[in-house]
């Protein structure tokens, strides 16, 4: 089976961690020997490159095609148009890919379906593209692609009528199917597929080596907080919890624009050394931060399926987080940590006096973890595209 992955959220050279789930779950589904993929994951355009022009600075120096872990990926550029670009973003995002796609069909890659991840813009596009190309389309719903831009009458519209053209709808958790319905699209139409976990990246280790490792003090409880430094991450609430936890630190790995506001707010507080901006962290290095940690801490207001809980328990660390959407499917263990109460500080300091008076053992948070590999998850993916192809061809 030949599938073209079509996504704006897909890791490039720039942004080695941008959509990494995307990716990642690409991986293990080409893994399984039943599927070959190309990718397209358009990137905004923008003329002139460096970090000197922020974010569009650094788009503006993704290649035009690159390969990634032995998949070929391609970087067409789409307008976004400041003030209308919610709107509008679709069809130039249709309008941009259009051209490639058919380059690639030309070139003899003759897909059976388009993988489309992220319902706005990306599937409303790809659903237009399939149109076009006369193939079928299944769109995987991720997050905030349902659970804030349908709040946007336009989008919301655009959203429902994707999800109703589509040949089929993916949601990462039963949570997001549980709002599409709400929407208006059918039960039927939608089958949850939850993200997995690597088992064999992120593993147990060495815990008094690993805390060795990036200079954490001995004996000093830790907390970790992994994700783009921005409002909806609520890095700032664990912040704001330090005050009541005098014998706890944190680290928060992670890039985005409410760094400087996040290290003042530290200062206010007057806990700036106990916590510690680490920057963007690889893939590669997270799990020696996951393992030398005590605890993850999860705060955000809006998740679909947060790997980042699994990719911590899957080291043997255990979790407190926030009670929002998809998270209490993945947190429904002691074993994997608790749940706050409130998603206030003072949620957070119950939460982990919950934890810490009963803390698990961390070979059994990892056996928890090892619940969730990606083979069920990789053989719903091809369940579904051979049902929606059978279904065509009939």
């Amino acid at each position: 089976m030949k599938l073209l992955t079509f996504s704006t959220l897909y890791p490039n050279a720039q942004q080695p961690n941008h959509g990494i789930f995307v990716e990642t779950r690409l991986r293990y589904l080409i893994a399984s020997g039943k599927v070959e993929s190309r990718v397209v994951a358009p990137v905004p355009w923008f003329p002139l490159k460096g970090e000197s022009f922020g974010h569009y600075g650094t788009l503006a120096k993704v290649p035009r095609q690159e390969t990634r872990n032995g998949i070929h990926v391609t970087h067409p550029r789409y307008l976004v148009v400041p003030r209308f670009g919610m709107n509008l973003t679709p069809y130039s995002l249709a309008h941009a890919a259009k051209k490639e796609v058919g380059r690639i069909l030309d070139e003899g890659y003759d897909f059976d379906a388009i993988d489309a991840h992220y319902f706005y813009p990306d599937g409303v596009a790809a659903v237009m593209l399939g149109k076009y190309f006369n193939k079928p389309v299944v769109v995987t719903a991720r997050g905030t692609d349902i659970n804030l831009i349908p709040q946007y009458a336009r989008p919301r519209q655009l959203i429902l009528q994707a999800a109703r053209d589509a040949d089929g709808v993916i949601t990462v958790c039963q949570a997001l199917k549980d709002e599409m319905v709400e929407l208006g699209v059918a039960p039927a139409h939608i089958t949850p597929l939850r993200n997995g976990v690597d088992l064999e990246r992120f593993m147990p280790a060495d815990r008094a080596q690993a805390r060795a490792n990036i200079g954490l003090a001995p004996g000093r409880f830790t907390l970790l907080s992994v994700g783009l430094l921005d409002p909806r991450k609520a890095h700032d609430l664990i912040i704001r919890a330090l005050p009541l936890l005098p014998e706890v630190d944190l680290l928060i790995a992670g890039i985005g624009p409410q760094k400087n506001n996040l290290v003042q707010l530290a200062r206010e507080l007057g806990v700036q050394e106990r916590v510690k901006l680490l920057g963007a962290v690889p893939q590669t290095e997270l799990k020696t931060y996951y393992n030398a940690a005590d605890a993850l801490v999860l705060a955000s207001s809006r998740e679909g399926w947060a790997n980042v809980l699994l990719e911590s328990m899957a080291c043997g660390t255990p979790v407190v987080a926030s009670n929002v959407w998809g998270t209490p499917e993945v947190v429904a263990s002691p074993d994997a940590g608790v749940l706050m109460p409130e998603r206030t500080p003072q949620g957070l300091v119950q939460a982990l006096g919950q934890l810490r008076a009963n803390y698990p053992e961390h070979a059994a948070t990892r056996r928890y973890a090892e619940n969730f590999g990606w083979q069920p998850t990789t053989q719903g993916q091809i369940d579904l595209f051979h049902s929606i192809m059978a279904r065509k061809a009939a």
